[in-house]
C-alpha cells in the first residue's frame, strides 16, 4: 500500500461535487490533521471542479467534461477514475459516483492495495462477484478494505464489530417506505413525479429518491449485503421504519438484536468509514433519545412494493441479472420522470428486462459493460428516453 506523509491519510474522492462527495469534504475539513485530499473526480461542472482543485492544492483532478481551462495540465489525471484511485500516496478511495462507471476503479483500487469507502450501490449490484473475488485475493479484513458508507450498511458493519459472522441469524435493513408507504400498489397508478420526489426523511438526487419510493434501493441494498457480508438472501430482510432513526439491525443466533441509531445525517457513516476503527468528534447532527419520539416498525409485505419484489427475485436468481437490474431501473426511472410511463410501470419494465436478457452465467467486466449498453439502448428506444 502507498505510504502517506506523517500520520495523515491520502484520500481520493470519486464524485466530489455530488452530495456524498461534498459531505465527505466537509468531514475531511473538520479533521485536517488526519486527511489529505489527493484526488478529485467531478462528474459535471468545470467551475466546481476547478474550485475544489484550488482549495486542495495537493489534489489531482479528472472529469468526463475535460480539464477546466484554469487547471494546470500537471494536475490533471489522464487515466481517469482508475488513475486517481491508484495514484501514489492514496490510501483510501471514497466512491461517491452514481451509476456503474466506478466499478473498474474500485477493482483497480482493491487490486492495488487501497482501501475503498463505498457509497455507490451500482458497483456491487452489477459487479459484486468481481469485487468479492478481488477482496478474497487479500488476507486482511474484508470490511476494512471495503468500507460501506450507505447508512444501512454502515449500521450493520458497526453492529458486527466484535462479533462472528457465523453467529448472525439475519440482517434487517430498515426502509423509510418513501412517500407511498401508506398506499397499496394500486394506489400509486396515478402518482406524479413531484409526489414521488417528495421523500419524507432524506434529501437525495432524483434517481435515488425515486428508487426509495419504489423500494428498488432497498432491494439493491440486499444485493450489497449479500456481497459485503457473504450471507444468503434468505437471511437478509427489510422492514419499514418511517422515522429513519434505526439505520439497520442484526439478529444473532441467541435471538438478541443489535441496532445502530442516530438522526438521518450521512456525515456519520462517512466519518466512520474514514476514521475506522476510531470514533472522533463529528460535525453531524446530535440529539438525545428523548427527542426521537416514537420508533415504529412495520413488516414489508409481499406485493406492497412490486419493484422491490421483482428485484429481490432477480437477485436471488443471480447470474448476469445485477447488470440488467441496474440498467433497466435507470431507464425506467428516467422514463417515469419524463412522463413516458406511469409509476407502476417501473416494476414492469424491470421485470420484462430480466425475462428478456437474464442468464445464469456471471459476466466479466467487459460483458457487464456490453450488457449495460445493450439494455439501455433497447429500453431507451422503446420508452423514448436516452440514458447515458
Amino acid at each position: 500500500m502507498s505510504e502517506v506523509r506523517g500520520d495523515s491519510t491520502g484520500v481520493a474522492i470519486l464524485g466530489s461535487t455530488g452530495s456524498i462527495g461534498l459531505q465527505t469534504l466537509e468531514v475531511i475539513d473538520s479533521l485536517p490533521e488526519r486527511f489529505r485530499v489527493l484526488g478529485i473526480a467531478a462528474g459535471h461542472g468545470a467551475g466546481a471542479c476547478e474550485a475544489q482543485l484550488a482549495r486542495y492544492p495537493e489534489a489531482h483532478g479528472w472529469s468526463p467534461d475535460g480539464r477546466p481551462p484554469g487547471v494546470d495540465a500537471a494536475r490533471w489525471c489522464t487515466d481517469g477514475l482508475e488513475g486517481l484511485a491508484t495514484r501514489d500516496g492514496v490510501d483510501l478511495v471514497v466512491v461517491a459516483t452514481t451509476g456503474m462507471a466506478a466499478l473498474p476503479a474500485v477493482l483497480a483500487a482493491l487490486n492495488a492495495g487501497r482501501r475503498v469507502a463505498l457509497a455507490n450501490k451500482e458497483t456491487l449490484v452489477t459487479g459484486g462477484h468481481l469485487v468479492a473475488a478481488a477482496l478474497d485475493r487479500g488476507t486482511s479484513d474484508r470490511l476494512d478494505r471495503l468500507r460501506p458508507i450507505d447508512s444501512e450498511h454502515s449500521a450493520i458493519w458497526q453492529c458486527l464489530v466484535g462479533e462472528r459472522i457465523e453467529d448472525v441469524e439475519r440482517l434487517v435493513l430498515t426502509a423509510s417506505g418513501g412517500p407511498f408507504r401508506d398506499r397499496d400498489a394500486a394506489g400509486t397508478a396515478s402518482v406524479t413525479a413531484d409526489e414521488a420526489l417528495a421523500h419524507p426523511t432524506w434529501r437525495m438526487g432524483p434517481k435515488v429518491t425515486i428508487d426509495s419510493a419504489t423500494l428498488v434501493n432497498k432491494a439493491f441494498e440486499a444485493i450489497e449485503a449479500r456481497w459485503l457480508y457473504r450471507l444468503p438472501y434468505s437471511r437478509i430482510e427489510a422492514v419499514i421504519h418511517p422515522q429513519s432513526v434505526v439505520h439497520s439491525l442484526v439478529e444473532f443466533a441467541d435471538g438478541s438484536f443489535k441496532a445502530q441509531l442516530g438522526l438521518p445525517d450521512m456525515r456519520l457513516p462517512i466519518q466512520y468509514a474514514l476514521t475506522y476503527p476510531e470514533r472522533l468528534p463529528s460535525v453531524a447532527r446530535r440529539s438525545s433519545p428523548g427527542e426521537w419520539g416514537r420508533l415504529d416498525f412495520e413488516p414489508l409485505t409481499p406485493g406492497s412494493f412490486p419493484a422491490y419484489d421483482t428485484v429481490r427475485e432477480a437477485a436471488d436468481a443471480g447470474g448476469n441479472r445485477g447488470a440488467i437490474l441496474n440498467a433497466a431501473d435507470e431507464v425506467a426511472v428516467a422514463a417515469f420522470l419524463a412522463g413516458r410511463i406511469a409509476f407502476p410501470a417501473i416494476a414492469d419494465t424491470i421485470a420484462r428486462a430480466i425475462d428478456r436478457w437474464g442468464a445464469a452465467v456471471e459476466p466479466t467486466i467487459d460483458e457487464i459493460t456490453a450488457l449495460d449498453a445493450e439494455v439501455r439502448t433497447a429500453l431507451g428506444a422503446e420508452l423514448g428516453v436516452g440514458v447515458a
